[in-house]
């Protein structure tokens, strides 16, 4: 239950507006990159397929498309600052149930369900925050803090691309080892090796993060069936180096001679090390699971290994047996995952959730109660409803209102697919075509430099608007903003190892992006110009989210069909339509210019 503090009614507090607006905005942008794009990040460290992660997480976008239908309740139940501190604690309240339900055998249904929570009390928390800074704040005020609101904006949204997935990569490189992936493909070329060659000689320490090195990382297994007799020589083969080197505890099973010629599905050897020697005490348990792809690959030897300091050079074995009907090449990907790796993100998400409750606390104690944020029940129900509905209307009679609409949602048609599939991208090993790189390189590559780069070309393109007009710039802008995308074609057909090259390629992809994006936000404030401003205005945003959520959507599923290399090229090629409706939307030549009359 929310108190209300007598102590500040009717007057501002002592602080000023320098004691909220920076803890306000920043409590405003944080959950909704942690939905948006922290959760992707998380469910691929967890071994949701890409598929599936842009699927489900794309929908998280509809709180924001539909906010404008709820808004008027904003004005309605309560007074803003209320809706602030208690979405606030329902947030805090979300965080905490992602933490508590990793652990859970449907974690995803679970967690998913606690980010649409978060989502939901994100977009209404957005509402009311926009409405109480223009109670609590003169013009001359709400003027001069723009700049900050937006600039603690950003901070939020460095925060969570940037140092919270730093935090959850150290975690997890501290409590265990980043995960092996093993490519298995079924080959109609080739024969078993009878004969397995045990390389006996140590492993040296590699640099780097502490690693389960797969050996082969692309296991070719023949479609040419086996003899059961051969295939359980194998079983006790693996199970007894695996009890000699301490990997596991498994009985060996005597061998069913019965039938020992009936022919079964083949089989194939893979070998797992440890990069480096762990602390003396620790103890590694990892699991090899199914990831994604063709289920006639199962695991019959080696599901579960324990590296410690003693046995972390020597060879772990696991056995892959493909079904017997299989005749034709298919392939699938396995993933060696540590068991801790959960743990990184329950306690990111538990410090997520104490972080929120402190917010609460803050603001429902330093916020301004002003006279004028109070409901408007006294306007009438039915009035005020009728009158939304009338502003709401009033959008669709604005001409050109197709070609304007189609604007909206193609603007960003292949930024919204590159966005969801670019943390995969860069988490997924090179085996699978992507960079593998871990996941603390990839908050500091894409939630540092790459917002850097996308604040300042913000910067610039604002720059460049107010003096040259939106519509002498717009086409620039859309180049700007899709031709750096060939950056991520690049990288994925190359698969550099230099780190600095995939700075560079971010760097320029994200200063083009927040470059071009200017324009767009320019354009919905042209759209919305009129009477009803900010009704109009929460529409553009609507279909701003639209236009992200639908085609995220499918990302994941065009992306594990046709492999990185030709979806960043597809990426490229979705930039098309927005620039034919570039060419049809109605713009004013002398809008956006600081001198126009």
């Amino acid at each position: 239950m929310i108190v209300k503090k007598t102590l500040h009614k009717e007057k501002k507090n002592k602080g000023g507006a320098w004691t909220w607006i920076p803890t306000l905005y920043f409590a405003e942008g944080l959950p909704y990159v942690i939905v948006i794009t922290l959760s992707v990040i998380m469910y691929k460290r967890l071994g949701i397929s890409n598929a599936d992660i842009a699927l489900y997480t794309s929908w998280l976008y509809l709180p924001w498309v539909i906010k404008p239908f709820w808004s008027p309740l904003i004005d309605l139940i309560r007074t803003k600052r209320f809706w602030i501190v208690a979405m606030q604690l329902v947030i805090g309240a979300g965080m905490a149930g992602v933490a508590l339900t990793i652990p859970a055998p449907d974690f995803f249904r679970f967690t998913l369900l606690f980010f649409w929570l978060i989502a939901f009390s994100s977009a209404t928390h957005d509402i009311a925050a926009d409405g109480f800074y223009m109670h609590a704040l003169d013009e001359g005020e709400q003027s001069f803090f723009v700049g900050i609101r937006s600039t603690f904006y950003r901070f939020a949204i460095i925060f969570g691309q940037g140092i919270l997935v730093i935090l959850a990569g150290h975690l997890e490189s501290t409590l265990t080892v980043s995960p092996a992936e093993i490519r298995v493909i079924s080959s109609p070329e080739k024969f078993f090796e009878n004969t397995l060659i045990i390389d006996s000689s140590s492993v040296k320490p590699m640099e780097g993060q502490l690693r389960v090195i797969a050996q082969p990382d692309t296991l070719e297994i023949s479609t040419k069936p086996q003899t059961k007799q051969t295939v359980d020589f194998y079983v006790n083969f693996v199970r007894k180096m695996n009890i000699i080197n301490g990997f596991s505890k498994t009985d060996v099973v005597v061998p069913d001679t019965a039938d020992s010629m009936e022919p079964v599905g083949n089989i194939g050897i893979v070998k797992f090390m440890l990069s480096n020697k762990p602390g003396d005490d620790e103890e590694i348990v990892v699991n090899l699971n199914y990831h994604e792809g063709d289920k006639n690959f199962n695991v019959i030897a080696g599901n579960k290994l324990v590296f410690n300091s003693s046995n972390w050079n020597k060879p772990a074995f696991a056995l892959v047996q493909l079904e017997p009907y299989v005749n034709e090449k298919t392939e699938a990907v396995f993933k060696l995952e540590p068991v801790k790796v959960p743990l990184a993100w329950i306690i990111t998400f538990g410090l997520l959730a104490a972080l929120f409750f402190i917010f609460f606390v803050y603001h429902n104690y330093l916020l301004p109660e002003p006279k004028t944020d109070k409901p408007v029940l006294s306007a009438g129900f039915q009035k005020i409803t009728s009158e939304f509905f009338r502003t709401f209307f009033r959008f669709f009679e604005k001409r050109k209102i197709v070609w304007i609409i189609a604007f909206l949602l193609l603007y960003r048609l292949g930024e919204a697919q590159l966005v969801k599939m670019v943390g995969p991208f860069f988490l997924d090993p090179k085996s699978a075509g992507g960079l593998g790189l871990s996941t603390s390189d990839v908050g500091l590559i894409y939630g540092t430099v790459g917002v850097a780069a996308l604040v300042i070309g913000g910067i610039i393109g604002g720059i460049l608007i107010s003096k040259h007009g939106l519509k002498k710039l717009l086409f620039t802008m859309l180049v700007a903003m899709n031709i750096p995308n060939i950056a991520y074609v690049y990288l994925a057909y190359a698969q550099p190892d230099q780190i600095w090259i995939v700075y560079l390629c971010v760097i320029i992809e994200q200063f083009g992006y927040g470059f071009g994006f200017t324009a767009y936000m320019m354009y919905m404030i042209y759209v919305s110009d009129g009477q009803y401003k900010a009704s109009h205005y929460a529409i553009t945003t609507g279909f701003m989210a639209l236009g992200m959520m639908i085609p995220g959507m499918f990302s994941g599923i065009i992306q594990e069909a046709v492999g990185y290399q030709l979806f960043f090229v597809w990426v490229c090629i979705a930039a098309i339509p927005a620039f034919i409706a570039a060419k049809l939307i109605p713009l004013n030549p002398a809008f956006g210019k600081k001198d126009r009359k």
